[in-house]
């Protein structure tokens, strides 16, 4: 009965899901800074404690993330801590097809796990998709078994003349294809497809265009699409997942400017969304999360970098969320070419969203029961 949830509704619960894609390094995110391992480890990178805004007396979190630390002082930030899997793949293709499946390590599935949240749970609204996603590519996250309503932007898309140029695009590919013939056959089927794109895309174009957000967004393209959900939400879309991604935490060489450059883009970002949602009042309604495909090596490399690891912690935000540090931390007693072992599974975290916060059979979409975590 779960799993029959009922179709999206202008005041159910939505889900944001942000992707650090390239592999983020945890431990130069949450902070081991009391650990004596985490400076044998990393003597050129580990940061020091002026760098760190702490958490607890062990575990702080990188500087470059105040506008997260400040939100988890008012209660609405989660850390959830050593998230990985077992049986850890390197690869960043496969590894975060992993993720985005929620598949076992030897296991190769075809749908992802929140298209068969779509599958199994979400029946939409007509005319409205069932998820949004802006960025290049429709993410294997979305994939299912079944055919359902999605929608992509590209990055940062605000209508306007990329907008124009793009409803244009549409426009003249409609004309080409004439009448299409019958509806049943197959020309016929793309028109239909193709009007009913260009319908979403001008009424969803007209939205971002004329949106006021209720806080000032920086100026990046990952702070732009996150504006551009806060429209779609304002403006009462159905949709209940949309995906976000911010690129570039493949860390191998010089991690340290780098890597906080980012944080800083993902936090500013974040920090704007949740105050924009609670502007409007829409925040209890959003839960944002993270995830990358794995972390970094625990110790750091020959070039002030890290080479590709396993687990990390991942943020979860949102007004309804139980604020503070989850999960067990990372043990550093480690040797140099060694990695972390996870403590939670990222399975339990989805567990934990699916069942808690988008109220379906959790165990349903993933294949087998998982313990959900205290974040919700």
């Amino acid at each position: 009965v779960a799993a029959e949830a009922p179709a999206a509704e202008k005041d159910r619960t939505i889900l944001v899901l942000v992707q650090l894609a390239g592999g983020n390094d945890g431990l130069n995110t949450v902070v081991p800074f009391a650990d004596p391992h985490y400076r044998r480890l990393r003597p050129t990178i580990g940061l020091g404690r002026e760098q760190i805004l702490r958490l607890d007396d062990t575990t702080g979190l990188n500087a470059a993330c105040a506008p997260l630390h400040r939100l988890l002082q008012e209660g609405r930030l989660g850390i959830v801590q050593n998230v990985g899997y077992p049986n850890p793949n390197r690869s960043h293709f496969r590894s975060t097809e992993i993720w985005e499946t929620a598949s076992e390590s030897s296991q190769f599935l075809a749908t992802g796990w929140l298209g068969r949240y779509m599958d199994n749970a979400c029946g939409g609204a007509p005319g409205e998709p069932c998820g949004i996603n802006f960025g290049n590519e429709v993410p294997q996250s979305f994939l299912s078994e079944n055919a359902h309503p999605t929608f992509s932007f590209p990055a940062n898309g605000r209508g306007g003349r990329g907008g124009r140029e793009h409803l244009a695009l549409l426009e003249n590919m409609l004309q080409a294809h004439g009448d299409g013939g019958q509806a049943a056959d197959n020309a016929g089927y793309l028109r239909q497809t193709m009007m009913d794109a260009l319908v979403t895309e001008k009424r969803f174009q007209s939205i971002l265009a004329g949106y006021r957000p209720g806080a000032d967004y920086p100026a990046s393209p990952f702070a732009g699409s996150l504006r551009n959900v806060a429209a779609l939400i304002a403006a009462g879309v159905a949709t209940r997942v949309y995906y976000v991604s911010l690129s570039g935490f493949d860390t191998h060489a010089n991690q340290l400017n780098t890597q906080n450059n980012l944080l800083k883009q993902l936090s500013e970002g974040l920090a704007a969304f949740q105050k924009d949602l609670e502007s409007r009042r829409l925040d209890d309604q959003v839960l944002t999360m993270t995830f990358s495909e794995f972390g970094r090596r625990p110790s750091e490399n020959e070039s002030r970098g890290t080479d590709h690891g396993t687990a990390a912690p991942l943020f979860v935000l949102g007004s309804r969320v139980k604020a503070g540090l989850h999960g067990q931390p990372p043990s550093l007693a480690v040797d140099r070419k060694q990695d972390l072992r996870f403590s939670t599974d990222f399975r339990a975290v989805y567990a934990t969203v699916l069942g808690r916060w988008l109220g379906c059979d959790a165990g349903k979409i993933l294949g087998q029961t998982h313990e959900p975590l205290g974040f919700v």
